[in-house]
């Protein structure tokens, strides 16, 4: 539980109130601001004063927010997913801002219990709310792999949504099923999205999703009133629009053909590349190399365990066996075999290097096509604009 857990929100008190209330500065607060304002792609954005601008802009909306409704399912899942969110980073301003939209229903966190937990649920359910799901929908038995009150994960997660302005599935269970949904798939396990067909769905995929991530989503629909910009498999795209293998600490072992091919060999304690001994950065679009976890410490590839691919749809059946290699990367536009890449690296050093200039300089052109292509977006209550850029992927 958060260590602010015990101090509640006093009726028709604002985020900006509670935290002053709570002894936080200003600084504090705007510290935080600007380290979620970088994590949605806002803080490079402005027009005028850079980051701090802002971190200001989305410090007076969030400062100024009061409970929304929130309601938080956990279907068939581990809680994984809430717990990372419980240990996003900046444990202080962060647990508050969750504390924020947790009180109404959630379902781990909860004191409630039966009836009571029931009622509540009914309650929030028959007001405009935000709606968030851990777990997948199991619709093989009529639903009976699930049941929550004595109703199926379908049925309580379509009553759920009837009013919900915005709907975000948490984890690779709500994204498409995960572990639970792998050949045979025995409960007949599905996402949200294949539920809730005809509503728009933001995916925050991983197993778990880093918790920061999660924080940011929401913290960007309560201060932008919408939904982030999202690639056609509804993740957003401030997070999820970047492969771990183009950022990757290791990238430089792999351009070169240096790779690991036990766990305990001279290249394991040299930071070779992981990608024959199972790595799935080359095909996994995820923050982690960016964003790190626990606090920004670290994440898998940092810590010397391969990538296994989590926030990709279908990934305990495609990434399978984890520590096999990759039968394709994809590169500048077309397929090609990773054993091909890594021996032209080896056995042309030079052609090697010319091709990683040529790939570094198409990046850069698409950098600079995606400056020069901008929007005008107001956030509110800032009284400035920033802007946001139209990204090839959307």
């Amino acid at each position: 539980m958060s260590q602010w857990s015990g101090d509640f929100w006093r009726r028709g008190e604002t985020l900006g109130e509670h935290l002053e209330r709570r002894g936080v500065s200003r600084r504090e607060f705007l510290g935080w601001c600007g380290k979620m304002a970088a994590l949605m792609g806002l803080a490079p954005l402005a027009l005028d004063g850079g980051p701090a601008l802002a971190a200001e802009a989305l410090a007076q909306k969030l400062g100024a927010l009061k409970r929304p409704v929130v309601i938080w399912l956990q279907l068939q899942e581990c809680t994984g997913c809430l717990e990372s969110t419980l240990r996003s980073y900046d444990t202080g301003i962060g647990d508050l801002v969750l504390n924020l939209i947790s009180l109404e229903y959630v379902e781990l966190l909860m004191a409630a219990a039966g009836e009571q937990a029931n009622a509540a649920l009914e309650e929030a359910s028959s007001q405009e709310h935000i709606l968030l799901i851990n777990g997948s929908v199991p619709l093989g038995a009529d639903g009976g792999y699930c049941t929550i009150g004595g109703e199926s994960a379908e049925a309580v997660l379509r009553k759920a949504a009837a009013k919900a302005t915005h709907i975000l599935a948490v984890g690779a269970c709500a994204y498409y099923g995960c572990v639970q949904a792998a050949s045979p798939n025995p409960t007949g396990a599905v996402g949200i999205q294949d539920v809730l067909q005809d509503r728009a769905v933001v995916n925050v995929p991983g197993c778990p999703p880093i918790g920061g991530v999660i924080t940011a989503v929401i913290t960007y629909i309560l201060t932008q009133g919408r939904t982030p910009p999202c690639d056609r498999e509804g993740r957003p795209l401030f997070a999820y629009s970047q492969r771990i293998h183009d950022h990757c600490p290791r990238r430089a072992h792999y351009d070169a053909g240096e790779f690991v091919s036990q766990f305990d060999d001279a290249a394991a304690r040299q930071g070779h590349c992981l990608y024959e001994v199972g790595c799935k950065g080359p095909e996994t679009f995820s923050p982690c190399p960016a964003i790190k976890w626990n606090e920004g410490t670290s994440f898998p590839i940092d810590s010397g365990h391969p990538c296994i691919g989590c926030t990709e749809k279908h990934f305990f059946d495609r990434m399978t066996p984890f520590y096999s290699k990759l039968p394709t990367v994809p590169g500048l536009g077309l397929e090609r075999t990773a054993n091909r890449i890594g021996a032209v690296a080896v056995g042309a050093a030079l052609g090697g290097i010319a091709a990683h200039a040529i790939g570094s300089a198409v990046r850069q052109r698409k950098e600079r096509i995606r400056e020069e292509t901008v929007v005008s977006l107001p956030i509110v209550g800032a009284g400035e604009h920033q802007t946001l850029r139209e990204t090839d992927e959307s």
